[in-house]
């Protein structure tokens, strides 16, 4: 095959690089995927910590020999794969989990009679513990009256600093201005934004789902002792998956020793029961069966 000398020059330069390209490959191989993500994962979840405080952890925690460079090298640098900046600061979620002991959140719910009528559910619960701590009903809620409620439920010496509630005309300036006098500290939640009171929702939805959608209240009477024997089984009975899963009033029952085996019962106890609401629920424990 007859080429010019050019052609054969520029054939023999593009070999010559390709079988350096391939015998000295730039830089370390990469690291796995998984251990990729994981990185990322890390740096989204703990927005405070840097690449040597992720390598150590690596390191002594999982025992992944990942120097810090290389950590670097996969950080997120723009932007996160959810979208959104990276920041210094600590999420929403970790900011009420932190406070979750001083925070009070309050929210109304109706219920209608069997005749009809109207009546207005209020309670307020503590977002750390997600125990009740007042419950009332009224067919008719005025400013007054929910403070009075609030009176009720907070104690004098409470350790409590913010109170979450929405923008009810019930829970007037006056209403607030009282509250102050109680050491609290009203955040009103933004307009149409339900999720920024999420934890009553959540309690307000639940009534509905283990309670209300299944009894109907002849009387403002009958709705109140319904709603007092359900908010003592929400306290002392009812395990909440947020709390480990754990019961608010951890220490109105004791709990049993684990039993040897997993899957066996005590062989000096049994299974006792109670029903809950007329045997819409059920409160189990275990009895020692006496010698």
């Amino acid at each position: 095959m007859i080429v010019k000398p050019e052609t054969l020059i520029g054939w023999h330069r593009k070999g010559f690089k390709l079988f350096w390209r391939r015998k000295s490959r730039l830089g370390r191989p990469r690291i796995p995927e998984n251990l990729r993500q994981l990185i990322v994962r890390m740096v989204q979840e703990n927005p405070t910590w840097g690449e040597e405080r992720i390598a150590a952890e690596l390191s002594v925690k999982l025992g992944l020999l990942v120097s810090p460079r290389t950590v670097r090298a996969y950080w997120p640098q723009e932007r996160d794969p959810r979208g959104g900046r990276r920041t210094a600061s600590q999420h929403w979620r970790t900011f009420v989990r932190n406070h979750a002991q001083a925070i009070v959140a309050a929210d109304f719910l109706v219920a209608i009679t069997a005749g009809l009528r109207v009546l207005y559910v209020f309670v307020v619960m503590e977002v750390g513990s997600r125990r009740i701590l007042h419950c009332n009903v009224t067919a008719h809620p005025t400013a007054a009256w929910a403070l009075q409620q609030f009176r009720e439920a907070i104690p004098s010496d409470h350790t409590y600093r913010f109170l979450i509630h929405d923008r009810d005309s019930i829970f007037s300036a006056e209403v607030d201005d009282e509250l102050g006098a109680f050491g609290l500290r009203v955040l009103r939640t933004p307009v149409q934004a339900p999720k920024a009171n999420a934890y009553c929702e959540r309690l307000v939805g639940t009534i509905r789902r283990e309670c209300l959608d299944y009894v109907i209240p002849l009387s403002e009477k009958h709705l109140r002792t319904i709603m007092r024997e359900w908010v003592a089984h929400y306290n002392q009975g009812r395990p909440h998956a947020s709390l480990g899963p754990g019961i608010p009033d951890s220490d109105s029952r004791p709990r049993p020793r684990p039993s040897i085996h997993r899957h066996e019962l005590p062989a000096n106890c049994r299974i006792r029961a109670r029903d809950i609401l007329g045997g819409l629920h059920h409160a189990y424990w275990l009895e020692e069966i006496a010698a």
